[in-house]
């Protein structure tokens, strides 16, 4: 089955601009729809799925996040978001299809916020807490967003770009202020979701490109519930006295789907690490008593040394993605702990992960076979299908598939009809898929996808840098390190000390992860007669 273009419901939104910035219907991947609990009718609302039909199922006092010590049952949720849901409509003027941008750590106050985004049938655009003003920026323009929900002390690099972004409206929660708070105190604590259709946007998540230029992927209230009939339900079982917890942000489509739509989905609980570091994903696992556990393989990596120190005897499912799964962490977790890693691929461009496999089934080292629902193939360099074992391009496609907003790299992501991931798979006689490389650019370190080319846009602003180029650099810690090759100006002293400058440099415009952790300096790059330089000939040196 093909769901076009033309054949999407009618949308709900006042404000088209969502609807307007898909791809071109010719430019649409295949949508399968094999499983029924997919075959929706209109009106739908996720947010009215994951929370208000959740009040109708369970005891309101049931325990939805624990966090720091305290807890917000499910009642607690349902009253904050609808507040937030007035907040939003009220004071902001938020209509259907507008685009909210929410900037902060995981929390209660922060989950609450994507779901009143939901409600109120606007889009959430959620971004990761440490993008610089540089990066904010060409979120705002690309998506038009007028309003922002921020954490008090992450507000410095928004308020930096006010007088040159669509951005008019900044609300800050937490510190001294509290002002979202404040505004919230004096709202009801009901709110009727608003009605929006299936096929309306909900959600636009932000992925690197290897040219630096941010693609923004849109997903509509359909694919919300997707991931949960598809991944979730078939890889991660749970019930409702499952305790969800993990590192990702809901800033990754990964982090939202582990840390805030399963647990709800499953009725279940979530419980909030204090920080993001595997020490403290330990403490959040012995404190609460956790089931499933959503984090990447460096993180269990380091857990698997610290098993004598806390207690994991309560973990059911662990799942593992954001990188590729080395054999040697999953077998180390296993024979610490008695549990095999879930391991995954996945994409902003899918949402959720595509290929995986259940605890019973996993072959340490594999990734998986295709979730129920999805559809994966191999291709040849000439885009000709491969049958049997194979080692080729990975295409996917299923309930859920690519669409950028308004880029024309729509083309390089939809080959007549497949999701193509950018990945090279190797698939055995079983049909397990089994990771061998990215096909292309993209920097993966330690779960984060880094663009080389954004890394050397900055680099080569410097004004002690002739040229420059980023590469990814083995690294058995994070699988990768960001590594650049530098041409210092004539006249710079290339020593420790310039090193050290550049890397500040970098880490005052990006993402402190995006910094090069290692830097070469050479007296020329190496390139073709063309002048192109030759990435491979950095990679093998």
């Amino acid at each position: 089955m093909k769901l076009t273009a033309m054949a999407l419901h009618p949308s709900f939104h006042r404000d088209a601009f969502a609807r307007e910035s898909l791809p071109p219907e010719d430019q649409w991947p295949v949508f399968e729809f094999t499983l029924p609990a997919l075959r929706l009718s209109d009106p739908f609302n996720c947010g009215q799925r994951l929370l208000d039909d959740a009040l109708a199922e369970i005891a309101p006092d049931k325990p939805a996040i624990f966090y720091d010590g305290a807890v917000w049952n499910y009642a607690d949720l349902a009253a904050q978001t609808n507040r937030l849901c007035h907040v939003l409509t009220q004071e902001l003027g938020v209509i259907p299809g507008n685009r909210v941008l929410l900037r902060g750590a995981n929390s209660p106050l922060m989950f609450a916020a994507w779901l009143a985004v939901m409600k109120t049938g606007a889009i959430a655009v959620s971004t990761m807490p440490m993008l610089r003003a540089h990066e904010l920026k060409q979120i705002t323009d690309k998506a038009e967003i007028a309003v922002a929900i921020c954490a008090d002390d992450l507000t410095g690099e928004l308020e930096a770009i006010l007088a040159t972004s669509p951005l008019r409206r900044i609300v800050r929660y937490g510190g001294a202020t509290k002002e979202l708070e404040t505004l919230m105190a004096g709202m009801p604590d009901q709110f009727r979701a608003v009605p929006t259709s299936q096929d309306d946007v909900c959600l636009i998540a932000f992925t690197s490109g290897t040219t630096g230029e941010p693609k923004a992927t849109m997903h509509f209230h359909r694919d919300v519930l997707a991931m949960c009939e598809t991944f979730a339900k078939h890889m991660v079982p749970a019930d409702r006295n499952a305790i969800f917890t993990g590192t990702p942000s809901i800033a990754f489509t990964f982090g939202l789907g582990g840390l805030l739509v399963f647990p709800l989905y499953f009725r279940a609980a979530i419980a909030l690490p204090d920080g993001s570091t595997p020490a403290a994903l330990a403490q959040t696992i012995q404190r609460y008593r956790a089931t499933h556990v959503f984090t990447s393989p460096t993180a269990y990596k380091a857990m698997t040394t610290r098993t004598g120190e806390f207690d994991f005897s309560s973990l059911n499912v662990c799942v593992s993605a954001g990188e590729a799964l080395a054999k040697a962490i999953s077998d180390g977790w296993f024979a610490a702990t008695g549990l095999r890693l879930i391991d995954g691929i996945g994409g902003t461009e899918m949402i959720h992960i595509f290929i995986s496999a259940t605890a019973a089934q996993i072959r340490p080292g594999a990734t998986g076979k295709p979730v129920p629902g999805y559809t994966a193939q191999l291709f040849d360099p000439d885009f000709r299908p491969m049958d049997g074992a194979a080692t080729g391009r990975l295409g996917v496609r299923g309930p859920t598939g690519c669409r950028y907003l308004s880029d024309p790299r729509q083309r390089d992501y939809v080959v007549n009809g497949w999701n193509m991931t950018g990945d090279i798979y190797r698939r055995d006689e079983d049909g397990y898929y089994w990771f061998v490389a990215r096909a292309d650019d993209m920097i993966v370190s330690s779960g984060y996808n880094i663009a080389g080319p954004e890394i050397e846009a900055v680099l080569t602003q410097h004004p002690d840098v002739e040229e420059c180029a980023v590469i990814g650099w083995p690294d058995p810690e994070r699988g990768q390190i960001v590594k650049a090759v530098v041409v210092p100006r004539p006249g710079v002293v290339a020593g420790p000390e310039f090193i050290k400058i550049l890397q500040d440099y970098v880490k005052q415009v990006l993402a402190p992860y995006k910094y090069p952790r290692a830097i070469e300096f050479r007296a020329a790059l190496p390139k073709t007669t063309t002048g192109k330089l030759l990435r491979s000939a950095l990679r093998a040196k």
